[in-house]
């Protein structure tokens, strides 16, 4: 099977596919299979051998996600494979908000090496100095909004260094809670866990409810002290509402890893944003983390029908059960399993092994049998009103 690499893809993930005998091309002709970091995918064209995108990183926006479930294309990504890379960040970024030592590297620049002894120099240094005594996040209060796999990291690794840490996640689950220090604090609102925080770090997706949804009504919950870490995604946060938050002086500063016009001419002008050019992520173990689970998910995904980390569709595995494994994608709607089996039956085929798992109206399953499995059979499955796509696994 052929699969396209875009992107710099780790070295590590890409031996792990040719490992398991992928071709691996730079283009889309007749592959099975996309592996891809940032490369925007919106304009993609999706045609019946496509049956899986992978992304080495947590976020699809870069994903036309609807087109490939309607498609039956199986959309991978990589949660937590880069988690530690961005919580170190976020906890550099707390210290840097308070302690300006961007802005005190950069008046060094004023000292004239040439034409100043070490005892002017030292002078100097001392006036400097003065202008930026920062403050200390020890016993400081910090508000994280989403508690996944970074939230979590942040919200542990904060309370280490003395914080007082409380978060929102309305989507909590039992393990997830069980694994939070007993010390952080679970609010039942955003705009409780926003009140008298020194610190807001911002840990939840991007989407169509959560797009702007830290605008001026919650910047208002916040002090003029107080400091917005946003490392998930630029547009949850209403830029137009913070930079007025900021030009009235009702907010102390914003750190983010996604810069934009407006906010880089804000920089030039002002001290109370701090940007970065999307550093979260880049290091050389959080890229070969996600490039190796990357490979690892749709290489057993198009070998064995097995889905971990989809985006799109359920998880399902199965042990083998036959010589060999037919994987369908359908809607998730009544008669569809019924007219699968009924197909099979009508081609003499005998299932050993029938795993169904659904996700809202969407839905995949795998097949074993002992019976040989005829080209001709697959088109037929995909002939079935309501399903996408089917394929021969083995």
């Amino acid at each position: 099977m052929k699969l396209q690499i875009l992107n710099n893809i780790a070295k590590e993930g890409l031996d792990l596919l040719t490992e398991n005998n992928f071709e691996l091309v730079s283009d889309q002709n007749n592959v099975s299979g996309i592996v891809l970091r940032s490369h925007d995918l919106h304009s993609l064209v999706i045609d019946s051998s496509l049956h899986a995108i992978a992304r080495a990183g947590a976020g699809t926006n870069n994903i036309n996600v609807g087109d490939c479930s309607e498609k039956g294309v199986i959309v991978f990504n990589t949660p937590g494979a880069n988690a530690n890379a961005v919580k170190e960040m976020v906890i550099c970024s707390l210290i840097l908000s308070k302690r300006d030592f961007i802005s005190g590297n950069k008046n060094l620049d004023s000292i004239d090496t040439e034409n100043m002894n070490d005892e002017e120099i030292g002078k100097k240094i001392e006036n400097i100095k003065k202008e930026f005594v920062g403050e200390e996040i020890r016993g400081k209060k910090l508000s994280i909004i989403g508690l996944g796999a970074i939230g979590s990291m942040v919200a542990e690794q904060a309370i280490n260094l003395g914080m007082k840490v409380k978060a929102y996640d309305p989507g909590l689950t039992v393990d997830v809670a069980l694994g939070l220090p007993s010390s952080l604090e679970k609010c039942d609102s955003m705009d409780s866990c926003l009140e008298e925080a020194d610190y807001v770090s911002l840990h939840i997706p991007l989407n169509s409810s959560t797009k702007a949804i830290i605008n001026k009504d919650k910047l208002n919950l916040l002090s003029k002290h107080s400091v917005v870490i946003n490392f998930s995604r630029g547009g949850i946060v209403d830029e137009e509402d913070l930079i007025d938050q900021l030009e009235n002086g009702k907010l102390f500063k914003y750190v983010t890893d996604f810069p934009t016009k407006n906010l880089l001419k804000r920089v030039n002008l002002q001290r109370d944003v701090i940007i970065f050019p999307h550093l979260g992520a880049s290091t050389k173990e959080s890229e070969i983390n996600c490039a190796v689970m990357a490979c690892d998910q749709i290489s057993e995904f198009l070998k064995f029908g097995k889905i971990i980390n989809s985006v799109n569709y359920p998880s399902i595995s199965s042990e083998k059960h036959g010589k060999h494994r037919i994987f369908i994608t359908n809607k998730n709607e009544p008669g569809v399993i019924s007219s699968i089996a009924e197909c099979l039956a009508d081609n003499k085929i005998n299932i050993s092994e029938f795993v169904n798992k659904s996700r809202g109206n969407l839905a995949c399953n795998i097949i074993d049998t002992d019976d040989e499995i005829k080209d001709q059979i697959v088109c037929e499955l995909e002939k079935i009103k309501g399903v996408r796509n089917a394929r021969l696994c083995y």
